[in-house]
């Protein structure tokens, strides 16, 4: 009986084996799809470009500050009461056109005095001179004594004299009258009257009478670290980086551009004690006057330029925790590959690559959320318009 009652016993246990069977074999199956999926399946997408060594320009950013291309101040140059002021401030006077008019009857008076001065002389040094001419050849008969002769001569002779000292003074007189007028020295934009009518100036005093300024063109005064300039000479010299363009652009301090470039002129030989900086100037046309003395802004240049660096854009250079950086390249296996570049600075939108980068590298530059070294890709060059497949039927109910 026992024997008997063993198969009954067994039957239910079998139909359980078979039942956890049934439903183990599809779990693997579809565990077997998805490794095979894995390992064959579709590739991910990434855009490239194709890296390219370029003369990359160094720019530097200088702050700056205006300068009047020629600044006059207007002095007299002899003493008087101020009659009449011909200009009206902040206009623009041409130079030799009469600014001040200082009374001139004292020095009018002192060339008349000159000139009559003059005339005496001339009267005077004939006299002498016909003196001297007749007793010539009365002291040749010894009829008169030859030193007669020699005095008559030598007074003569400083009757001359006194014509060429009188004509001097003349032309003195003549030129304080003539700086009895005050013109302006130079061409330029003219500020207020420092001195009124009426007031008593003199060639001696410290305070301007106005001041003129030339602004078209405007010079704009750059300062740079000492450090820095040297820094630059010694590239320069090893072949680090080449020689930049003179062209300067400059922000005004509302931060917007000037839209006119300039021109850097020389750069100063000494060092500031005070600021440890070196002057450079630079020159800009200024037609419109934008640009006013005293402004402050920033000039931006590039003084250097950096053979044989990359531009990537700043979206495809990564940063390790430690702050270096590295991008993702296709390499020659199709597969991706890390590498670690330099990129200190950047122009833009790119960041400028100097070291870990070579010609013909594919650089990706879209499809790198979730990359990793070593995934294969299917890489095509940047911006490639990507087909979109419609999802099918059995994907949907799945």
């Amino acid at each position: 009986m026992t024997l008997s009652l063993l198969p009954r016993l067994a039957q239910p246990y079998s139909s359980a084996i078979a039942a956890i069977t049934l439903v183990t074999l599809p779990l693997a199956a579809c565990s077997d799809k998805a490794s095979m999926a894995g390992k064959g399946g579709k590739e991910t997408t990434v855009g490239y470009i194709v890296a390219q060594p370029s003369s990359v320009p160094v720019p530097v950013t200088l702050s700056a500050r205006t300068v009047a291309f020629q600044t006059s101040e207007v002095r007299p140059q002899v003493a008087g009461v101020i009659k009449k002021i011909y200009f009206t401030p902040g206009t623009t006077v041409r130079a030799g056109e009469p600014l001040f008019q200082i009374d001139p009857s004292l020095y009018r008076a002192a060339v008349n005095e000159a000139s009559a001065n003059l005339a005496s002389a001339k009267a005077s040094a004939a006299a002498a001179q016909a003196k001297a001419d007749r007793y010539k050849p009365l002291a040749d008969m010894e009829a008169v004594a030859k030193q007669d002769y020699t005095d008559a001569l030598a007074d003569a002779r400083v009757a001359k004299a006194a014509i060429a000292q009188n004509a001097a003074t003349l032309d003195t007189a003549r030129i304080n009258l003539r700086f009895a007028t005050v013109p302006a020295p130079i061409s330029g934009t003219i500020g207020r009257n420092l001195s009124t009518v009426g007031a008593l100036v003199s060639a001696s005093q410290t305070d301007a009478l106005a001041v003129i300024q030339r602004t078209d063109p405007m010079y704009v005064d750059m300062q740079q670290s000492a450090s820095e300039l040297m820094a630059l000479r010694r590239q320069l010299r090893t072949g680090g980086v080449e020689p930049g363009s003179a062209e300067v652009r400059l922000k005004l301090d509302d931060g917007s551009e000037y839209p006119l470039p300039g021109t850097v002129k020389f750069s100063e030989v000494t060092v500031d004690q005070d600021t440890g900086t070196v002057t450079l100037r630079a020159q800009f046309p200024n037609p419109d006057g934008v640009l006013l003395p005293g402004m402050f802004v920033s000039a931006v240049f590039n003084q250097a330029n950096s053979p044989g660096a990359f531009l990537v854009p700043q979206g495809a250079i990564q940063r390790d925790f430690d702050g270096s950086a590295y991008i993702m390249v296709v390499g020659s296996d199709g597969k991706v590959a890390r590498r670690n570049v330099e990129a200190n600075r950047t122009l833009k939108a790119n960041s400028v690559v100097t070291n870990g980068l070579k010609a013909g590298d594919k650089i990706i530059v879209q499809g790198l959320n979730g990359l990793r070294q070593g995934t294969a890709v299917k890489a095509v060059p940047a911006e490639t318009p990507q087909k979109v497949e419609k999802p099918s039927a059995a994907k949907q109910g799945g």
